[in-house]
């Protein structure tokens, strides 16, 4: 008959350096470890990478549990400080982004309201003439900038990381704001 191992067992494995003996405790801890994560965050990409720093962290810290505690109470508690780490980290980026976007809209908003005083409608033709001629992933940019689409869903549309995007939307900026005074210059 297959019995299961001891946890005490496992740990001391592990300490002697078998570090194949830890896969026995992801995949023992795995489920209920994923229960609680998914609990906490929606999206499953975020809670594997979660999961899998806990299991990092678990791993790298085993020295410091207490044998005879609670071994899926103590991944919880890994858990717990990782997701306050995620949601500081995504606030940080919303917060981020918000600013960049006001600052683009109050840049944006200057120079259109400048053209506007003398010729408000040939400033904004011009502006969509130079947003047609941009290449179609900087047009994505400016047009989900527009939408408000969240840069983690654009990045995912886009198949580039969330730092790409902002490196997006300023050269889209920068290309649109010389078009215009172009477009406008030549009349």
């Amino acid at each position: 008959m297959d019995r299961q191992p001891d946890l005490n067992q496992i740990l001391d494995d592990v300490a002697r350096g078998d570090v194949d003996a830890f896969r026995w405790i992801v995949r023992r801890y795995e489920l209920s470890l994923r229960s609680y994560l998914c609990s906490q965050v929606y999206d499953l990409d975020v809670v594997d990478d979660l999961a899998q720093e806990v299991f990092i962290a678990a791993f790298r810290n085993l020295s410091s549990f207490r044998r005879g505690e609670d071994f899926g109470r103590w991944l919880r508690g890994i858990a717990r400080l990782k997701l306050q780490m995620y949601f500081r980290a995504t606030a940080r980026r919303q917060n981020a982004m918000e600013r960049f976007r006001e600052e683009v809209s109050h840049l944006l908003r200057e120079e259109l309201e400048q053209e506007a005083a003398g010729h408000q409608a040939a400033a904004i033709e011009a502006l969509l003439r130079c947003i047609n001629r941009l290449p179609d992933r900087l047009r994505r940019v400016v047009r989900a900038g527009l939408d408000g689409t969240k840069p983690a869903l654009l990045a995912q549309a886009l198949s580039t990381t969330v730092g790409a995007v902002y490196n997006l939307h300023y050269r889209a900026n920068q290309l649109l704001r010389d078009c215009v005074r172009k477009e406008l210059a030549d009349g």
